[in-house]
Formats: structure tokens, C-alpha cells, sequence
């Protein structure tokens, strides 16, 4: 979600969604508190998911994932409409003036919690200041209104029709997925995270020039077709930047990670999220023997040390190994 409200009206928890992410935000910006923004999260994410009205915090406490303070919240909301923390929240300046300044791309809770010392509290007072930011969060404040702006999935669809036709025609071999909400099969989703991998392309025999040019020509490629406008920062494996279909559309945040083809498909799952779901996939694989994270599927021998990755040719190849019923995308969270 990063920094946008979990607001859906299809939801029928979506104003419980929008007060615990907002409380999140502030663990996360605010206190830095870690451990409770991931309690929050995961809230969002069970409430959310829930096909029905939630009538009680008793009713809540039933839902694997919400705790007693949560469920008060909840009760509390039910009855007064309002929160007080969130209320004390909005009433200090210094809280509100942190989460305003986090919302711009590239600017972290360190960052905000800095500007904020030296007085500068809101988007209009850091737009006198650009001195203080890095091009990253130039870039980001410069198009700050459009990077607030959900996508409609339509739009990302033609995005993505413009990459593969740009890039399939550089090399038929390229593989191009997008991930995220999008991949799970959302209306809408705040970035484009799209990953690419080559059969060529393998962990143990790029050297770091060639993959350092390959993902330069990438976006040399989509750049001369007008699709990226605006580069955050370019790496040997990572893109970020900004992309635009046309002069009707907004210029929306656009993430390219270039994934060695032995890594790819537990890289999918990964981006593909939810971060409920990764979650949930990680603890199983432990229980079953394996250690999984977004580069590879490792058994862990009897000494507790993970051996070599397994051969992944599919994301069902994961479930399988793990002995996990496989979930389609949009059934992830």
C-alpha cells in the first residue's frame, strides 16, 4: 500500500481498513514502531478480505490476525463514530506535519522527521525548499498529485502492452511480468512493479557489466518510445522511475528489476504479494524444511544451514515443494 488509504467501497470494512492504515502510517513514520504498524497491517489485510459487515469487536476477535486492542478500537469506532488516539493524532501538529511530508516519493520517516526540525511542516512550505531533497525527491515531489492517483487497471494494461511490444521487438526472449495488486487482479494499484528476466540470464554466469548494459538498453528502449519520462535511480538489477501512456494520462511510478531466470518465479511470488500472504508462505516453509524468500526455495539440512536452491521452473513448482495448495494470484489477498 505504501503511502495511500485502504479505502474500497466494495469492502465492507473499508472504514475500519481506513482508520487501522492510517494508524499504521503513523507507527511506521511517527513512533517507527515496526512491530505494531505490522499488527495494523495484517488487520487491514483479514478485515478487508472479510466477505461481511463487522457488528463487534467480539466479532473482530474471532479473525485470526486481530487482537484484543484492536477489537476495542473497533468496539470504540462502532460506538462513537471516532477514534481518540486518532484524534490526538490529528491534534499534534508535528505527527500530521511527518505523515504529510512521507506521502511524497522518496522521503522516508528519517528524512521527514529532519525537514520537520528545520520547520518545514507541509508540501507547499517543501516545495521553497527543494535544496533539502535529493533528485529522487525532486522528482517525487514534481509529481507528487499525480503519484497520489491510483492506476485503473486498464491503464496499466496498455502500459504494459507498450513494454512488451518495445521490448519483445529489442529481444523475443525477454520475459516481462508485472506484479503487485495488479497481478492478484485489482481495479487499481498504486505503482507498476514489473520485473524481467532472460533464459541467458543466470545467476551464475552474468558478469556485471553485460547486466548493467542489459537493463540500461531497457530503459534506453522504453525511453525513446516516450513511455519513461523520468529516471529516480538506475542500478546494475534495479530501475525506478516514471512512466507516461500520453498527454491525457498522469505520469504514474514505474519500477523495473531485472531477475537472473533461476530466481524469477519465487521473485514473482514475491512481488506479487500479499504481504499476508508472503508471510504465510515463508512460516510454511520453515514448518515443511524450506527457507523461502524472493531469490530462492533452499531445504535446511539438520544442522539449520539451508543447502542449495532448488530448480523452479514455475511458481507451482513452489507450492508443490512445499506441499502447499497452490493459490491463483487474485486469490493471494
Amino acid at each position: 500500500m505504501g503511502k495511500r488509504k485502504a479505502s474500497d467501497d466494495t469492502n465492507p470494512n473499508h472504514d475500519f481498513c481506513e482508520f487501522l492504515s492510517e494508524l499504521a502510517e503513523y507507527e511506521k513514520n511517527v513512533t517507527r514502531d515496526i512491530h505494531r504498524y505490522s499488527a495494523y497491517r495484517k488487520a487491514v489485510s483479514v478485515l478487508a478480505s472479510h466477505p461481511t459487515r463487522i457488528t463487534s469487536g467480539d466479532e473482530a476477535r474471532k479473525l485470526k490476525g486481530i487482537g484484543e486492542k484492536i477489537a476495542k478500537k473497533i468496539d470504540e469506532f462502532l460506538q462513537t463514530g471516532k477514534l481518540r488516539k486518532l484524534e490526538a493524532i490529528h491534534s499534534d501538529s508535528t505527527n500530521a506535519a511527518i505523515n504529510e511530508l512521507t506521502r511524497v516519493t522518496g522521503i522516508g520517516p528519517a528524512k521527514a522527521h529532519s525537514l520537520v526540525k528545520e520547520g518545514i511542516t507541509s508540501i507547499e512550505e517543501l516545495r521553497k525548499h527543494t535544496d533539502k531533497l535529493t533528485h529522487h525527491q525532486i522528482v517525487g515531489l514534481r509529481h507528487f498529485e499525480d503519484f497520489e492517483k491510483k492506476i485503473p487497471r486498464q491503464e496499466i494494461e496498455q502500459i504494459e502492452s507498450v513494454i512488451n511490444k518495445e521490448l519483445k521487438a529489442m529481444d523475443h526472449d525477454l520475459k516481462i511480468t508485472i506484479c503487485g495488486s495488479y497481478r492478484r487482479g485489482k481495479a487499481e494499484s498504486g505503482d507498476i512493479d514489473t520485473l524481467i528476466t532472460h533464459p541467458n540470464f543466470t545467476s551464475d554466469k552474468v558478469d556485471k557489466k553485460h547486466k548493467n548494459n542489459m537493463l540500461k538498453n531497457i530503459v534506453t528502449a522504453l525511453e525513446k518510445c516516450g513511455l519513461v519520462t523520468e529516471t529516480l535511480s538506475l542500478g546494475e538489477s534495479k530501475f525506478m522511475g516514471a512512466c507516461k501512456l500520453d498527454l491525457e494520462h498522469p505520469t504514474r511510478r514505474l519500477d523495473i528489476r531485472l531477475i537472473p531466470y533461476d530466481q524469477y518465479y519465487c521473485c514473482i511470488l514475491y512481488f506479487t504479494g500479499s504481504d499476508m500472504f508472503n508471510k504465510e508462505m515463508r512460516t510454511h516453509a520453515l514448518e515443511k524444511g524450506f527457507t523461502l524468500n524472493e531469490y530462492a526455495l533452499r531445504p535446511v539440512g539438520v544442522t539449520g544451514v539451508p543447502g542449495e536452491p532448488v530448480e523452479i521452473h514455475s511458481e507451482e513448482d513452489i507450492f508443490d515443494y512445499m506441499d502447499f495448495p497452490y493459490k491463483k494470484p487474485e486469490e493471494r489477498g
